[in-house]
């Protein structure tokens, strides 16, 4: 299958671009920069230049294409209005992937995060969230499974808070940042709450599986470990950069506060079951024992 691929040369991306590439597909990835376009030819991979904003050229490379998987998103957390200026950019990415696809019954995989449940573990099942600081997201993601009634094979991945490998990404590794920057690794609240977590190299294998078998209209979890409570991420953090662990207030964490604090675990029961597919990779706690101080 030749696939194109947004977000191709970040963390999450490089490893799905090597598990698609290992099984024998064929890998465009969408590269804005001399350094990402370098990266994704080094990983065996063809080019389209262009960025997120650039809906011609993703209308392009999804008219070429035999299937999609979107994965870019902005990377600048530092306050409410640059959050809303990614959303809004990554609402019309997938509106122009999506338009172009319609009628083809080509697959389209893009991505979400897994769910708040209120006491208990959310599954497959449970809604994305409608209000909230990501709440734009979630209505993309639903706009983008609704095209499965025009002829779109759409689907889901929905991350947990970290996506990890080598101690770094996603949420704990947004922890550690915080931590090198303040002098402490600190956790909002008593710390209980509960953040699940996949390593890379296994959400690649998912996002694989997705495109390739995932019925239209599906939403798939990419959940290894259930939940680790944030003051044990935060522990392993301040003891590999040889920092204090103490409780922070919500606005010690930026505009993302309010989802840190909130107790968020989350099952992969039903995808591991009708997707075959089965992680195998290191643990957030084990894995970040590879942070450097």
């Amino acid at each position: 299958m030749r696939v194109f691929i947004t977000g191709g040369t970040g963390l999450i991306g490089s490893a799905v671009v090597a598990e698609l590439l290992t099984a024998g597909h064929s890998v465009t990835a969408l590269a804005r920069s001399d350094a990402s376009a370098a990266s994704a030819e080094d990983a065996g991979a063809g080019v389209l230049r262009g960025g997120l904003t650039d809906l011609e050229v993703l209308r392009t490379g999804a008219q070429q294409a035999d299937g999609v998987i979107h994965l870019a998103f902005g990377n600048d957390f530092s306050s409410p209005e640059a959050l809303a200026r990614a959303i809004a950019e990554e609402a019309a990415a997938l509106g122009a992937l999506g338009e172009t696809l319609v009628g083809t019954d080509r697959p389209l995989v893009t991505v979400a995060g897994t769910p708040h449940a209120a006491g208990r573990a959310s599954t497959e099942d449970d809604p994305l969230p409608t209000s909230g600081p990501v709440a734009g997201r979630s209505q993309s993601v639903t706009r983008t499974l609704a095209l499965a009634a025009n002829g779109v094979r759409s689907s889901a991945v929905r991350l947990p808070r970290t996506v990890h490998n080598q101690g770094q990404g996603g949420f704990a590794g947004l922890l550690t940042d915080i931590a090198r920057r303040t002098g402490a690794a600190g956790y909002p609240g008593d710390g209980t709450q509960r953040w699940p977590a996949v390593h890379a190299l296994d959400a690649a294998v998912l996002f694989r599986l997705a495109l390739e078998q995932a019925p239209a209209g599906s939403s798939w979890h990419a959940v290894a470990d259930e939940g680790d409570a944030v003051r044990d991420i935060a522990a392993v953090i301040g003891r590999r950069l040889d920092l204090p662990v103490k409780p922070a207030p919500q606005e010690h964490f930026g505009p993302l506060g309010p989802i840190f604090a909130t107790d968020q675990p989350a099952s992969s029961s039903r995808t591991r079951t009708a997707l075959g597919w089965q992680p195998t990779h290191p643990s957030l706690l084990d894995d970040l024992e590879n942070i450097q101080a």
